[in-house]
Parts: C-alpha cells; structure tokens; sequence
C-alpha cells in the first residue's frame, strides 16, 4: 500500500495557498500519551485533516503527537471535535499563533518517527509522564521573581538569540539530546532549588522536566504551553510579559515579534538586527541573521563563496547540488561550525 501523501509539487501548493482569500489559524499542541499503531493512526489522520483542508507538520510516535498546523477558520470548530473524538486528546490543550495570516504552512505533511521529541535517552526507567509541574503565566512571574530561581531556555541556540526570558539560562549545545545530559550538568549544584524550564510550545521543556527529576532533581517546574501560552495570556490578563525579543517559530514566519527589543546581531557585519533567513545558495540553505545591508550585498547568501554559488546558472547548480556537500564552506547549521564572510 502507497503511503497517503500530497501529490501535487510544493511550488503548485504554495501558489494555490497565496491565492486562497480563506482565513486561517496556525495552531500547534503536543501530546505525550501511548499511541499502540502510530502508522494506522497517522493514515486516518491524514485523511480526515485533509478533509478539514488542514495543512501543517505533524510528528507521530508510540510516545504521543506533536504538530505545528495551519486550520481554515470555517473548519476549525469541526476540527476541535475531531481531536476531540481522540480519547487520549480530549480537551487538548492548543497554542494559536501570537500574529500571523494562517498560510504558515503549505501542505500537509504527518510523518511517523521513533520518538515525537528526539531525546537520546536509552534508560528505560525514565517516565517522561513524571513531568516537573506546570507553571501558568501568574505562577512563572511569581515563582521568577524569586532571585534564587533558575530560568532555563530548552531551545536550540538560533531561538534563543533572537528573544528569551530576563536571564535564562542557555544550554549551548546544537541538539536536545545533547542539551538534557548538558542541563544536568550545568544544574547540578542546583538540585534543591527551584528550576524553571521552557521552549516554544512546551513540549521539550516538559520531557526536560521529566529527565531532571529523573536524575534526582526536587522543585522542578515548567512553563506551560511555552511561550506561545505565556504571551498570550500575559496580554490577555494584563500581566508582565518578561519575554524579551522574538519568539522563533518554525514555519515560513520564523519568528513572531514579541516586543521591541533586538538582542541578537547580523551574522555578517554584526550590527543589532534579528531577523532569520536562509542561504539562496540551494546546497547550502543555512539558516542564519542577516540585515538589509549585508543580504543585498551578499544577495542572500551567507558568504562569497555561496553567492558564487547562487549565481552559476540554475543546471550547473543542480549538478553540483548531486555530490557530496563541500565540508570547507558553511553549509551547516551547527553552532559549532558557523562561520561566515
């Protein structure tokens, strides 16, 4: 049997997205709970979201779903229903987007995978339902203006440096798996004293949570549907927002702009800027900061040698792009390894 899947090429979907004059809402929710068959439930997913002409990322596993997602408003009720018709999803909690025009994703795409949240953990005693407690945005203000509490970011190093918590604390390391054992390490004089984790939308900061108590950890805490959540509801009740910058998404938006403040710098010429982009050299696509001055100078790209690159003609480009990728430029996203012109 043919896995369930668009057809249609992503340049076809994209056009068809611009054109659409429909409104629609970006939502994202996680869920850790035991799926038994995760292919046989993603197929019926499948089929049902796409004919609520849900679009999105959707992760699968034995160990629960996460999904970044994009609902036409007319269907969105009807779409609640369905999550709803889930046992294990009933009254999900869901993040809607801060600001955005819904066309954040163009296609639906829901892949099946070992794990919904990359961890490294092989120890089978660890339970990530013994998650640290859940902090709303009254109780992360409270409990963060206590000197003695521990803010720590659970996100990759591109998210926290264009926005983050009032003096949190960066795991600085280039994946989660890396960041977990890091995190023990970094805290562990820290063991009796109030820890408080956070990410995007709350899904790594909760497994973190499950892996600090997990190795002996006593007060640990985490924020609630992440800072999605947190920015909502800080408006919504008129609360201190302590979240500074921009809020890193992952869609075409890359970031939503939470407050004024720029705390990152062009990764070119290092002036104050922190908006993201991605290589126009096809084979590089490094994601990285780049401001006005250096993206017309560089014409998008993240170097000399890549707008050299860029600037081949487009068969040329493609043959290159069929070898291995050339390990001497910056073709890679690793904070270890950045570097630029």
């Amino acid at each position: 049997m043919h896995e369930l899947r668009n057809l249609d090429c992503r340049d076809k979907l994209k056009e068809r997205l611009e054109n659409d004059t429909e409104p629609r809402r970006t939502v994202s929710f996680y869920k850790y709970t035991l799926i038994e068959n995760p292919q046989n439930f993603r197929d019926g997913l499948f089929i049902k979201f796409t004919g609520l002409g849900v679009l999105g990322r959707i992760y699968v596993a034995h160990e629960g779903i996460n999904a970044q997602v994009s609902v036409p408003e007319k269907n969105f009720e009807a779409f609640c229903e369905l999550l709803d018709s889930f046992t294990f999803l009933k009254n999900l909690r869901l993040n809607v987007a801060v600001a955005d025009d819904g066309k954040s994703f163009w296609f639906l795409k829901i892949i099946v995978k070992e794990k919904i949240v990359a961890d490294g953990i092989i120890d089978e005693t660890f339970n990530v339902e013994n998650r640290g407690e859940y902090l709303t945005a009254e109780k992360f203000n409270e409990l963060t203006d206590n000197p003695e509490t521990v803010v720590v970011d659970m996100r990759n190093y591109y998210e926290y440096e264009v926005g983050h918590f009032e003096n949190a604390v960066e795991i600085p390391s280039d994946t989660f798996s890396e960041q977990l054992p890091m995190a023990v390490e970094m805290l562990e004089d820290k063991r009796d004293t109030p820890v408080v984790m956070y990410c995007t939308g709350g899904i790594r900061c909760e497994k973190a949570s499950a892996y600090l108590k997990h190795k002996g950890f006593k007060k640990v805490f985490h924020l609630e549907g992440g800072i999605i959540k947190y920015v909502r509801d800080t408006k919504e009740k008129g609360l201190e927002n302590k979240f500074k910058g921009k809020n890193f998404v992952f869609d075409k938006r890359f970031a939503e702009k939470i407050t004024d403040d720029v705390l990152s710098n062009c990764h070119q010429c290092g002036t104050p800027c922190d908006s993201h982009t991605n290589c126009e050299n096809l084979a590089c696509h490094i994601l990285f900061i780049q401001c006005e001055s250096c993206k017309e100078k560089f014409e998008g790209c993240c170097s000399d040698a890549c707008r050299e690159i860029h600037n081949l003609p487009e068969d040329v480009q493609k043959e290159m792009r069929r070898g291995k990728p050339d390990k001497s430029k910056p073709f890679c996203n690793s904070r270890k390894s950045r570097h630029f012109s």
